[in-house]
C-alpha cells in the first residue's frame, strides 16, 4: 500500500508540473475505490457513477490549491480523494432526504464472487433476502459506524487510512468497526427471528 501511496503522490506532483495524463492515471487507479464508496449513498448505479465523476471533477478543480500547502502538510492523495467522495456522498444523501443503497444486483459484486455451483432459484432467492436484510441493518447503524463499515468492507481500506479519511484515530476506527459488526449481527438476527 505504501508504494501505491508513493506512486499516487508522484503522479500528483507530475500533474502539478503540468502533466494532465498523470491525473488520468490517478482516476484509473482509484475509480473502483470511489465507486464502491459512493454506492452506499446512491439510489441507483447511475447516481453512483455521477457521484464518482463529481468526486474526480472536484479533486481535479481543487488539486493545485490543496496540494500546494506549505511545509508538506498535504494529505496523501487517496485519503484526500476518499474524504471528497464521502463529503459529496453525504451531501447527496442529505439533499435527497434519504440514505439508500443501490440495488444489490446492479452494483454489489458479492453475487459474482460467490459460486452458485448448481444452486437453484430458491438458493438465489434466499441469498437476495439475506443481502436485503443486511442492507436494511446497515442503514440503521449510526453514521460513523456506517462510514467505517463502508470504508473497510466496500473500499477495503486498512484502519489507518479509514482513520485518516474520517479524521479519527486508528483505534477509534477499529472500535467503530467492532461495534458496527456486533450491532449488525444483532439487527440481522432480530430480523431473521421476526420473519420466522
Amino acid at each position: 500500500m505504501t508504494d501505491e501511496v508513493t506512486d499516487d503522490d508522484a503522479l500528483v506532483q507530475s500533474f502539478l508540473d503540468g502533466d494532465d495524463a498523470a491525473f488520468e492515471e490517478l482516476v484509473r487507479r482509484n475509480e473502483a475505490l470511489v465507486l464502491r464508496l459512493v454506492r452506499r449513498y446512491a439510489r441507483d448505479p447511475d447516481d453512483a457513477r455521477d457521484l464518482a465523476q463529481k468526486t474526480f471533477v472536484r479533486a481535479f478543480e481543487a488539486a493545485r490549491p490543496a496540494f500546494l500547502r506549505p511545509f508538506g502538510e498535504r494529505a496523501p492523495f487517496r485519503r484526500w480523494l476518499v474524504r471528497i467522495a464521502l463529503n459529496l456522498s453525504r451531501n447527496h444523501a442529505r439533499d435527497a432526504g434519504r440514505w439508500t443503497r443501490a440495488s444489490h444486483s446492479d452494483t454489489d459484486g458479492l453475487a459474482d464472487a460467490q459460486p452458485h455451483c448448481g444452486q437453484g432459484p430458491l438458493a438465489g432467492l434466499l441469498d437476495a433476502e439475506r443481502s436485503a436484510r443486511l442492507r436494511r441493518a446497515v442503514l440503521r447503524l449510526p453514521r460513523r459506524q456506517r462510514e467505517v463499515i463502508s470504508l473497510r468492507l466496500d473500499a477495503e481500506l486498512p484502519f489507518s487510512e479509514i482513520a485518516g479519511a474520517l479524521g479519527i484515530t486508528e483505534n477509534a476506527a477499529k472500535v467503530s468497526f467492532h461495534h458496527a459488526a456486533k450491532r449488525l449481527r444483532e439487527l440481522v438476527s432480530a430480523a431473521t427471528d421476526r420473519e420466522e
